[in-house]
C-alpha cells in the first residue's frame, strides 16, 4: 500500500471511530412526553448518531464518553412544525425581501437564524415557503445535513402555490415593471400540477398551498377570509403531491378555504384563527394536524393593535380552546422568521396562557409533531433507536413551560451544538 492511501486510509478509520464511539449522557430527570412521566437517574447510551439504551443502573462502557447532566431536566430535541428560516422581522416591515434583498443575503441570514433555532433548542423544524429566496431553503437544509453549518434538521417546502391577487402576491406596485412574486402562481390545476414537479425536482420536501388569502383578505366586518381554491384543487395537488410520496400543508385562516383542505386531504392547516366547529369536526374525523402559530397575529407594538386584529386574536383563542376540548392534532409551530428566530419558545408560554397544560404543549413539539412529520421512528422521545436528539434545561418544563427559554444543552443525532451548564 502507497504511504499516501495508508494515510488516507488511517484517517477514515480514525473519523469512522470518533463519530461511532459511544457517548453516555448521566440524566438527572428526563422527560417522558408520551407518558408525561419524568424518569429519574437515567443513563443514555449512544452511537453513530442514534440512542442504543435508555435506563437506570446501566453499566457504562468504558471506552464511552460521559456528560454529565445529573443536575438538569433532559427531552427530547424540539419540533418546529412551521417556521421561515430565510424570513427576517425586518422582512415584515418595509419593501418585501425578494425585491430588498438578494437571495445570497436572504441566505446567509438563514444560516444566522438556523444557528440560533438549534441552540434554542429545535433540532427539527419544517420550513413552510422559502418567501421568495426560491431554492435557498434547499440549500440550507443540505448544507446543514452536511455539517457545513450548524442548524436543526429541515424540511422545507421551496415555492408556496397560491393564485394571482391572492396571498404572496407583491401588491400597490407599478404593474409595468415585472418583478418576482414571493411565491408561485398557480391559476390552474394543470398549472399546480407543473409547478409541484417542478419543487419535487429541486428538492422540496413538502408541498404549501396558500388555501385563503392573509390578514388584508380578510372581511373586516364577517372576518370570513378569501378563498383560493376549490375542493378539486385542493384534490388534484394532494393527488400530485401523493405521486411522489410527499404531503401537503395548507395556509388556511377559516371558511371555504380551509374546508375544502380538510376535505381535500390536506396533512396539516396552518393558523387557522378563524376555524368554525364544523371544520374542527371535520379534522378530528380525517386526523388532520393544526399548527396554531398563536404568536405570530400578536403584534410586539402597541400603535399595531387595532380593533379587527383584537377580534381575531380573541378568535383565535376561542378557536384553539374548542380544538383542545374537540381532540384535533395539535402541532406546535410558531411562523418564527416573522419573529426573532430563537425566541420559538414564546409560542408555549402563550398555548399554556390559553388553557394548555404543559405537558400537552410539551407534546404538541415532540410527538405529536414528530407523528405531524411522519417521524416518529425517529423523532419525538428519548428512546433506543431514535436519533440522538437531546436538550436540557434547568428546573421542570412540566412546573414551569418557561423552563424552556433557557436551554443549557443541545445534541442533534449525537453531536453536542451547545454546553453552557
Amino acid at each position: 500500500m502507497k504511504p499516501v492511501t495508508h494515510l488516507l486510509s488511517l484517517i477514515l478509520i480514525v473519523a469512522s471511530l470518533s463519530y461511532t464511539q459511544r457517548v453516555v449522557i448521566k440524566a438527572g430527570r428526563l422527560i417522558d412526553p408520551k407518558s408525561g412521566n419524568i424518569l429519574q437517574n437515567q443513563t443514555i447510551i449512544i452511537e453513530g448518531g442514534r440512542i442504543l439504551s435508555v435506563g437506570s443502573g446501566t453499566t457504562i462502557p468504558a471506552d464511552a464518553s460521559v456528560i454529565d447532566l445529573a443536575q438538569k431536566t433532559v427531552l427530547p430535541g424540539l419540533i418546529d412544525c412551521h417556521t421561515h428560516m430565510l424570513l427576517q422581522p425586518e422582512d415584515e416591515r418595509g419593501f418585501p425581501p425578494v425585491i430588498s434583498k438578494s437571495q445570497a443575503f436572504r441566505t446567509i441570514q438563514g444560516v444566522a437564524g438556523a444557528k440560533k433555532d438549534l441552540e434554542a433548542g429545535f433540532t427539527t423544524v419544517r420550513d413552510l415557503d422559502s418567501e421568495g429566496a426560491g431554492f435557498a431553503d434547499v440549500a440550507l437544509r443540505d448544507a446543514i445535513n452536511k455539517g457545513i453549518v450548524p442548524g436543526p434538521r429541515m424540511l422545507v417546502s421551496t415555492f408556496a402555490l397560491t393564485i394571482t391577487a391572492g396571498h404572496m402576491n407583491l401588491t400597490g406596485l407599478n404593474p409595468d415593471i415585472q418583478l418576482p412574486d414571493p411565491a408561485a402562481l398557480a391559476d390552474s390545476r394543470d398549472a399546480m400540477v407543473a409547478e409541484i414537479r417542478r419543487q419535487v425536482k429541486y428538492g422540496a420536501d413538502w408541498i404549501k398551498l396558500y388555501a385563503t388569502g392573509t390578514l388584508r383578505h380578510v372581511d373586516p366586518v364577517t372576518l370570513e377570509p378569501v378563498n383560493q381554491v376549490s375542493l378539486e384543487d385542493v384534490q388534484t395537488v394532494v393527488n400530485e403531491a401523493k405521486r411522489w410520496r410527499k404531503d401537503v400543508a395548507a395556509h388556511a385562516y377559516g371558511g371555504i378555504g380551509a374546508k375544502n383542505s380538510v376535505l381535500g386531504g390536506v396533512r396539516s392547516i396552518e393558523h387557522g384563527m378563524l376555524l368554525d366547529d364544523e371544520i374542527l369536526k371535520l379534522m378530528v374525523e380525517r386526523g388532520t394536524f393544526w399548527c396554531p402559530t398563536i404568536g405570530t397575529y400578536i403584534p410586539e407594538a402597541d400603535e399595531e393593535m387595532t380593533d379587527m386584529r383584537r377580534r381575531i386574536i380573541a378568535r383565535h383563542k376561542e378557536t384553539f380552546q374548542k380544538a383542545m376540548k374537540m381532540g384535533v392534532k395539535i402541532a406546535f409551530g410558531t411562523d418564527v422568521g416573522a419573529y426573532e428566530h430563537g425566541t420559538s419558545v414564546r409560542e408555549f408560554l402563550k398555548m399554556e396562557e390559553y388553557g394548555m397544560k404543559p405537558v400537552d404543549a410539551l407534546r404538541c413539539a415532540t410527538t405529536r409533531a414528530a407523528e405531524l412529520l411522519r417521524m416518529e421512528k425517529d423523532l419525538g422521545t428519548v428512546e433506543a433507536g431514535k436519533f440522538a436528539d437531546i436538550i436540557a434545561v434547568d428546573g421542570n418544563p412540566l412546573e414551569n413551560i418557561g423552563a424552556l427559554k433557557n436551554v443549557v444543552f443541545v445534541m442533534k443525532e449525537g453531536k453536542v451544538y451547545k454546553d453552557t451548564r
